[in-house]
């Protein structure tokens, strides 16, 4: 990484301490109500559980995962357009309000087709906030304000993750009617979160200046789709996430062929989890002096070389340093990710931009899983072979995700 000959020196610009504590109100309540709405998210992580426990098989429950996944895939789509037309707070509302009143309903549908529609729309409606969401943090800070914004999401989803999983298993080992329903109150109070202290600020300037961009989904989308930049941002987002979903699939079976067993990986798991907690915020005040898209690539080789590894290394000890190493590249990419996308992105689309961009991370957190466990199923190292190339793809396509005559992507989101 390197900084540009025209960055200011280091004495001329705010700690990143200080510019944490300058964000606006508005981050805290939207952070807020993210770790809200992670704790109480137990629908995608129980659902498998819950429909084998009522006897349904295990192909069934791939059906709903599947239709699931299309939805979420849509839903980013959708929620990016309805961010730039009905408003970042209207968005966020109505995408909480519909997605508890379908999950409250999963307990007490049957019919197998029924469950595969009411999951499919919940993937669906689920994903509408996401967009708003980043669109609001956009909207709330200065372009040097961005990272510590983005950075502040990610940590309380972050703890919200991980609260959900303790509490989701404790509950659904109780009841799975609890559980569900215990979900849609933690969406209906997030939303009386945003309905209380999410105020829409007044229309952004650069959402202002575009008009008819906002007025036509097609126009809107056509013209997103148009630019080469946020082309190759989308397919490094993709290469991206189909080579970090591996944690969560070629690690584990890697991890069972090497003798080792469940609570060796859930170890793993944690140790991954216990660093990012811990360290992610202080690296992005490091990572904020660099040129955004130099950060990318490094995040992205990073976790390439830290899975690719992986392959190749047995025991603990060893494996838990390749955890570490893709671990600090997860934590580098989404530090930065959605914030360099925003100094991207042209007047009037940051809605349909962070959809687009959810949409992709959605496509290769999805296909990683069935693409993965296919590809180690014929041959373990054409997994990790795979992992490899594609991790120096999207570390390619990283140096080419600056506009020449953008200033801000040339200095700091």
């Amino acid at each position: 990484m390197s900084t540009t000959a025209s960055d200011r020196s280091s004495v001329d610009k705010p700690r990143f301490r200080d510019t944490l504590r300058s964000l606006p109100r508005r981050v805290w309540v939207i952070s807020l109500g993210s770790l809200i709405l992670n704790a109480g998210s137990f629908l995608p992580s129980f659902i498998v559980l819950y429909l084998t426990g009522r006897g349904y098989s295990a192909g069934a429950a791939g059906l709903v995962l599947g239709a699931s996944g299309v939805g979420n895939v849509l839903g980013n789509v959708i929620g990016g357009y309805l961010t730039d037309t009905i408003g970042r707070r209207a968005a966020i509302l109505l995408s909480v309000v519909a997605t508890a009143g379908l999950t409250a309903l999963v307990p007490f549908v049957d019919p197998l087709a029924l469950i595969v529609v009411v999951v499919g729309l919940i993937g669906l409606v689920s994903q509408i906030h996401r967009p708003a969401m980043a669109a609001v943090l956009v909207d709330s800070v200065a372009a040097d304000q961005r990272l510590a914004a983005f950075g502040v999401l990610r940590f309380a989803q972050n703890i919200g993750v991980a609260l959900g999983g303790a509490v989701g298993g404790v509950v659904a080992s109780i009841s799975y009617v609890g559980l569900f329903l215990g979900e849609a109150a933690a969406l209906l109070l997030f939303g009386l979160i945003v309905t209380v202290l999410l105020r829409d600020a007044p229309k952004a300037q650069s959402d202002a200046d575009d008009e008819e961009t906002q007025e036509d989904s097609a126009v809107g989308y056509r013209q997103a789709l148009g630019d080469r930049t946020l082309v190759r941002f989308l397919l490094m987002a993709v290469f991206a996430m189909f080579v970090y979903i591996q944690t969560t699939v070629g690690l584990p079976l890697h991890v069972s062929d090497v003798g080792m067993n469940a609570r060796d990986f859930g170890l793993l798991m944690a140790l991954n989890g216990l660093v990012v907690v811990l360290f992610e915020l202080p690296l992005i005040s490091v990572v904020s002096r660099y040129r955004p898209h130099h950060v990318l690539a490094v995040g992205n080789l990073f976790t390439c070389v830290g899975l690719t590894l992986t392959g190749f290394t047995t025991g603990m000890g060893l494996l838990a340093v390749t955890v570490l190493i893709w671990t600090f590249g997860e934590m580098v990419y989404s530090s930065i990710a959605q914030a360099h996308l925003a100094s991207l992105t042209p007047p009037g689309l940051i809605g349909r931009y962070q959809g687009l961009y959810g949409a992709a991370y959605t496509i290769g957190t999805g296909a990683g899983p069935i693409v993965g466990g296919a590809v180690y199923a014929f041959a373990p190292w054409a997994l990790w072979t795979m992992v490899g190339v594609l991790g120096l793809l999207s570390a390619q396509l990283c140096l080419r995700l600056r506009r020449p005559d953008d200033a801000v992507a040339a200095a700091h989101s």
